[in-house]
């Protein structure tokens, strides 16, 4: 949620991209360790940062096999009108949209255990930062044996072109060289067989999700597989209008003087927190911040005093930055688990999925693993109330949002709430934009899903950020109390702000972790909140 105050200070983050950009350097030659059992040879890509115009990338080719590597090749596409500019540690070439990055002389040759690296900048960032149809050496990126010569090239990547209650139709790019057919899978089943790119699977149960993969092939053999799409088929009944959520200002106790929630309860009136964060401590286990554990700590006894008092509360997964579980569960069921554990720990009334920046906001890959992970937990949890909450510009969800919420409806995730974050948006009236916001927020809801403006508010919440945001906008809490009222008035469901922890006055104190930046009255906009 927003920038600095959502989870780290500027001041690390800087830290941090100073201390990736130095692991680029230091690791553009070969670094060996003994392997403990072989494994395929793969190369792994990052994108270590995004500014919108550009992006950094950065592959990892390692050796999982008993002998040595001697010379390597890395290909992958990138969509149409993105380029490629500065490289480092390889030698690239380019045919079309697709790239080939190959050894330097001093880094060819990868023992059994080791690595090399190469990076490079591109252009431009967001949805041009996709990418796809990755071999090493001819063979998948992911590992495998590469396809035999004169088998066709890899399809174009699959879209799904359209659905019923019992079948998914998918189209895809023709792949190169001489092509019998295609054919479609899921998992390891061939589900269609076909001469064309387009194919449907029928005879599908309603309202199911299926993955699928697609491989040209000919006399000689199967080519790679494309990237995996996901569809759902239709008719599923959508959840009844959730019933609103009491205001839920965000809680940290990871820094900021988090207060005793019970003493804010009892001065403001406030009965519900949106405790933060959940990230990976490891793999796809759950902590607190990563590193404070479920039960047992400083997050279980403000939830138990929380509890105790009588309220609820909201348990928040992601945020700006940190080790997320989104990228690091491999696939939705996985993810599903991990939020499973730890509803099964803390038992809230909702789960909030932060969805921001570039490793989930605008990893299209990882945002339809966190989707399809939803409709798992959903299923297991029908009274716990599913949110994902993003940023937005001042008109509404900007085009990774708008992609989020198609996206949701095309895989059917029951989703309860869509709560927009109108704040570091380059607001210069914090009220008026925020309204603004929602109203687009709105809009694009009705577009993906076909309801009524009564139905779209009834999804809807706002996560602002109380006092001077990272930006020096200004929400004074006669803005709060303004935009909490016109939520109430439009039926919203959600109301939430960052964070109870600088819910303290200090005019002229700046845009710090214990105190709002402003002169106001303590708890205050909690006691706003709580109003909803």
């Amino acid at each position: 949620m927003g920038q600095i105050m959502k989870f780290r200070f500027l001041a690390g983050r800087r830290a941090g991209s100073a201390l990736a950009a130095l692991a680029i350097a230091f690791t553009g030659g070969v670094a060996l360790a003994a392997p403990a059992h072989a494994a395929p040879n793969t190369a792994v890509f990052t994108k270590v940062s995004d500014w919108g115009t550009g992006w950094e990338g950065k592959f990892v080719v390692t050796n999982g096999g008993a002998t040595a590597i001697n010379g390597w090749s890395v290909a992958f596409n990138l969509p149409s009108g993105s380029n490629i500019g500065s490289f480092w540690d390889a030698a690239m070439s380019r045919s079309g949209q697709r790239f080939t990055f190959t050894n330097v002389g001093w880094n060819g040759t990868i023992q059994p255990g080791g690595t090399a690296s190469f990076g490079f900048n591109g252009s431009p960032g967001g949805a041009g930062a996709v990418v796809s149809n990755c071999t090493l050496n001819g063979a998948s990126c992911a590992g495998g044996t590469p396809p035999p010569p004169g088998t066709p090239g890899t399809p174009g990547n699959p879209s799904v072109t359209g659905a019923t209650n019992t079948s998914i139709s998918l189209s895809w790019g023709g792949s190169s060289g001489t092509v019998t057919g295609y054919r479609v899978y899921e998992g390891s089943t061939v589900r269609a067989t076909v001469t064309g790119t387009i194919a449907t699977h029928s005879g599908l149960a309603t309202c199911t999700s299926h993955t699928y993969t697609i491989k040209a092939y000919n006399a000689q053999g199967e080519s790679n597989a494309s990237n995996p799409v996901t569809g759902s088929t239709t008719g599923c009944t959508p959840p009844p209008p959730g019933s609103k959520m009491p205001g839920a200002p965000y809680l940290y106790m990871g820094w900021g003087d988090p207060p005793a929630p019970a003493t804010v309860m009892a001065a403001t009136g406030v009965k519900s927190f949106t405790m933060a964060f959940i990230l990976s401590s490891g793999g796809c286990n759950p902590a607190w911040d990563g590193n404070r554990p479920l039960t047992g700590g400083a997050d279980a006894a403000a939830i138990s005093a929380i509890k105790a008092a009588g309220g609820s509360v909201q348990i928040s997964f992601g945020g700006w930055s940190g080790n997320k579980l989104g990228p690091n569960c491999a696939t939705p069921a996985a993810f599903a688990g991990a939020v499973q554990t730890v509803i099964n720990a803390v038992g809230p009334a909702v789960v909030d999925f932060d969805i921001e920046n570039f490793d989930e906001f605008e990893n299209y890959t990882v945002q339809d693993r966190i989707l399809n992970g939803l409709k798992i937990v959903k299923q297991n949890n029908p009274n716990v109330k599913v949110v994902v909450t993003f940023g937005t510009t001042t008109t509404g969800p900007n085009a990774h949002g708008i992609r989020l919420i198609n996206q949701a409806k095309a895989l059917a995730v029951p989703i309860d709430n869509y709560t927009i974050m109108p704040f570091d948006f380059g607001s210069g009236n914090i009220q008026t934009d925020t309204i603004n916001a929602s109203e687009g927020l709105k809009n694009a809801l009705k577009s993906a899903n076909g309801w009524t403006d009564a139905q779209a508010y009834a999804r809807m919440g706002i996560s602002g950020m109380n006092g001077l945001s990272d930006q020096q906008e200004l929400t004074s809490t006669a803005a709060w109390t303004a935009i909490r009222d016109w939520a109430k008035s439009k039926g919203l469901t959600r109301f939430a702000y960052w964070a109870v922890n600088r819910d303290r006055p200090c005019p002229g104190g700046g845009v710090v972790s214990n105190c709002s930046g402003i002169s106001q009255p303590q708890w205050e906009f909690t006691r706003i909140t709580a109003g909803f």
